[in-house]
């Protein structure tokens, strides 16, 4: 394929909510399970927090021994830490229901009829209904109303014709369509593990005493530095000191192991009373690791991303693709490359993407964002882009996930872990990366000079700075604000231009973290509708802009809010004293470089999120019904 001639895929997602969001984890080694399972499962929590379960080959009796509960893990950990059993070999698991209710009976593991295997699954069995029916004809019982049960029942169907532990799972898996990932433990192999991955990830944590299976790196990574992120389509037979994989055609795999190191305070609250806080703080020190590392990078960026020199100057149009905040980040993006660079762009939701039908166009780079680089729409994007030999690269926070590992090319922003499922500094680091790409795809075209792109640089470190330091100058206000619109039943947040983004990305992160009904919507739209409801109840919180074009747009938006006796809250910036004088409540913010108010105000948006939810009593690091896939920790 010639570059002129070549289309280009990058996929920009954050992956806020993934949808393969359980976390499975598993130990076999000269260790006792229990307590280092739990563990791993608590720092996993992030992915699903609907249910727990704990098995394993208790030591003793030499029986597979389970316990469940729903709700969190400190809820399995009480009642798992309260049972005498224990052993040298179990599996874990957290729950993010997606068939049957959170309820003890759905939640894993799952047991086999005969109670001799034991599994915890990750993902959706698309043809579980078929296989169901199936398996109830010929004898087996159900006791759940999941998908992943019939797993269970098709290994114990396939391991009696066999006796074979990797032909019972290649037989196994050739049956599940879907994303079926899981684990599982043969009380007639108590020094093996079965595991399996399709679609939905997994990796082996090698240690002296032993082997950790994991959905992400994090559960273990106390305990070793030396990970095994296990291809998709691989079976594996995991013993204590050793790892045997296949591809589903039964052929050997290599163990290719990274070195992936982990420092402990990232996965500590440390003096923060949540982890959403200690990330809002986070912030500044992450953009300037995102910095600092694109600076590092230089020439090489374009063969980082898989591109040469002659496809950036042929360009003609860019597109991006996200999910959630990333969606956001992706759409603050756009007009980056519109006003920097001078290339049309646009932003687009990657679930909406994938049911469209696509028209590629020449010299078109379709491009995202990302946290995790597991979430399944943008994954399959990707997957169906490399099918039709499209050039694909992934932006993701995430060096070693599934995104970064299949497509062509791939750039990691620095945020480091992000615990809480609220995403506050991977979207920030979004954001930044995507300002440093649009300045230095810029610099190649010769749009700007080099000494624009430095000084883009350190606009970038001076947003931060200013980011940080509004949280401190602002926090009384903000935690008076937040307790006294708590109560509100509706919040409308109001932008234009760049802050519109930034008002969708407000509403959610308030939704999040409150539950309270919010939206965001463009001002200039307030009008057309929308202005039905402003009341006396209804709070407004207004993003301004230092454009004075579209500042003095953003006046009259604010005027109409007035007249309507509106609640109006104003997020501006130093000398707008006009919109200021309008404002019930305000936080002025000093000027930064164009096009970066996003990141000057979005901690004290952040902030303001996070302690509405404090004074509603909200689980801010765990919210309901809501889940998310941890970075792996870009290296």
């Amino acid at each position: 394929m010639q570059p002129s001639m070549r289309i280009f895929v990058l996929l920009l997602f954050l992956s806020h909510h993934a949808t393969h969001t359980c976390s499975l984890f598993a130990y076999i080694g000269s260790l006792l399970c229990k307590g280092h399972i739990l563990q791993g499962l608590e720092r996993l929590e992030f992915r699903g927090y609907d249910a727990a379960g704990f098995a394993c080959l208790d030591a003793e009796s030499n029986c597979i021994t389970t316990v469940k509960t729903t709700g969190k893990v400190a809820e399995l950990k009480k009642l798992a830490l309260s049972l005498p059993w224990d052993g040298f070999v179990g599996i874990g698991h957290t729950r993010w229901a997606t068939h049957g209710q959170p309820t003890t009976l759905n939640a894993h593991p799952h047991t086999s009829n005969d109670h001799s295997f034991v599994m915890v699954h990750n993902g959706v069995v698309e043809n579980f209904h078929a296989l169901k029916q199936e398996l109830i004809t010929q004898g087996y019982i159900f006791v759940s109303e999941t998908d992943s049960e019939v797993i269970a029942h098709l290994f114990v169907r396939a391991y009696k014709n066999s006796n074979n532990l990797k032909t019972a799972a290649l037989a196994t898996i050739q049956q599940l369509q879907g994303a079926c990932t899981f684990i599982g433990l043969h009380k007639d192999h108590p020094d093996e593990l079965i595991v399996v991955r399709q679609r939905a990830p997994l990796c082996i944590g090698i240690a002296p005493d032993g082997m950790s299976i994991a959905s992400d790196f994090l559960a273990f990574a106390d305990a070793t530095d030396t990970v095994y992120f296990i291809p998709d389509r691989t079976i594996a037979l995991v013993r204590r000191n050793e790892i045997t994989a296949f591809d589903y055609a039964g052929n050997p795999l290599a163990i290719n192991t990274q070195k992936v190191p982990l420092h402990q305070s990232a996965y500590a609250k440390l003096d923060h009373e949540h982890f959403m806080l200690k990330e809002i703080y986070e912030q500044k020190a992450a953009i300037q690791a995102t910095v600092a590392y694109c600076k590092e990078l230089g020439d090489n960026i374009w063969h980082t991303l898989g591109l040469t020199t002659d496809d950036i100057q042929t360009l003609n149009a860019i597109k991006l693709f996200g999910c959630g905040a990333s969606w956001h980040s992706g759409f603050i993006g756009q007009l980056f490359f519109e006003h920097i660079a001078n290339i049309p762009a646009s932003a687009h939701v990657a679930s909406e993407l994938r049911l469209i039908k696509l028209f590629p166009s020449l010299n078109t780079l379709y491009m995202a964002i990302s946290q995790s680089g597991e979430t399944t729409d943008v994954v399959e994007l990707l997957r169906s882009c490399n099918q039709h030999d499209l050039h694909t690269v992934a932006l993701t926070n995430v060096q070693t996930s599934s995104l970064m590992q299949e497509a062509h090319g791939g750039i990691a922003t620095q945020a480091g872990p992000e615990m809480a499922v609220v995403a506050t500094k991977t979207f920030t680091s979004q954001v930044a990366l995507l300002y440093w790409l649009a300045h230095r795809i810029a610099l190649q075209r010769g749009c700007i000079y080099a000494a624009q792109m430095a000084a883009a640089e350190l606009n970038l470190l001076y947003a931060a700075d200013v980011l940080e330091r509004m949280i401190e100058e602002h926090k009384p206000a903000i935690i008076a604000l937040a307790q006294q619109l708590a109560h509100a039943r509706n919040v409308i947040f109001l932008g234009r231009h760049i802050t519109y983004p930034l008002a969708l990305e407000a509403a959610l992160k308030l939704k999040e973290t409150s539950y309270i009904c919010a939206e965001g919507y463009p001002a200039g739209e307030l009008r057309h509708g929308n202005i039905v409801l402003i009341d006396e109840q209804t709070p407004t919180i207004l993003f301004s802009h230092q454009d004075p074009v579209v500042y003095q747009k953003l006046v009259g938006n604010a005027q109409e809010v007035k007249t309507r006796k509106g609640q109006l809250t104003v997020f501006a910036f130093a000398g707008q004293d006009e919109l200021i004088t309008l404002a019930d409540t305000v936080f002025i913010i000093p000027p930064v470089a164009p096009l970066l108010e996003p990141i000057a105000m979005a901690g004290l948006m952040q902030f303001f999120a996070y302690h509405v939810g404090i004074a509603l009593g909200r689980d801010v690091d765990r919210p309901r019904n809501l889940a998310k896939t941890m970075p792996k920790l870009a290296s």
